[in-house]
């Protein structure tokens, strides 16, 4: 059997990872080739500058501060209407005030990221769907990886939640995370419920896509 010389060998040994590589290579030249892939929609208008803008701003910081209550308690001043996005949901005291407000006669609906949903085997999801609330998975992304929370986002007093802080007790209890809640903008309201709405447009309900059945 032939033997192979060191530079032979050096040379040779790429070209099996290689082809181990391809199915990814070729995945990413097939999302590069998708209609639309590399586009971005036109800049969003301006909203007013501080000091015209209504309602009020609330900074909040965890571990520091008790986020996943104020979370709690906002989600229990809504009167219409709750759209989430989420990345990890595992927060048991999150899951219960949406499950709550879905039983006050609130329309209660949320996007979450598929992979986290299959991942983490604590994820409330399953809890949410089972209690009537429509879930439904992202699946175009690689990570959809929105922590929001649309309180009444079409009323005249709405209130907008946004952060780094994930729906989870580490994020309460053992990260960094900021969260801004911001009340009574309704152009900003307005604009974050037409993103939910795209990205909405785009997921799978929970029960089609993990095929469970009533």
């Amino acid at each position: 059997m032939p033997r192979h010389s060191p530079l032979t060998r050096a040379v040779s040994a790429p070209q099996r990872p290689a082809r181990r590589r391809l199915p990814s290579i070729l995945a990413a030249l097939a999302i590069l080739a998708a209609p639309g892939a590399g586009a971005f929609d036109a800049a969003p208008p301006l909203l007013p500058a501080q000091g015209t803008v209504q309602g009020t701003v609330q900074a909040l910081f965890s571990p520091w501060q008790d986020v996943e209550g104020a979370l709690v308690a906002a989600i229990g001043e809504g009167r219409r209407s709750i759209h989430v996005q989420a990345f990890a949901f595992t927060s048991r005291a999150l899951a219960a005030a949406l499950i709550a407000a879905h039983r006050r006669g609130l329309r209660v609906e949320v996007l979450a990221d598929r992979g986290q949903a299959e991942r983490l085997v604590s994820s409330r999801l399953p809890q949410l769907a089972a209690a009537g609330i429509p879930v439904a998975l992202e699946v175009r992304y690689a990570a959809a990886h929105n922590k929001i929370l649309l309180i009444d986002a079409e009323e005249d007093s709405p209130t907008v939640i946004t952060g780094s802080y994930n729906f989870t007790w580490s994020a309460q209890a053992r990260n960094a995370e900021n969260v801004l809640i911001l009340r009574g903008q309704r152009e900003l309201a307005g604009a974050y419920l037409d993103n939910w709405r795209r990205h909405r447009a785009d997921a799978v309900p929970w029960r089609d896509y993990l095929r469970i059945e009533d």
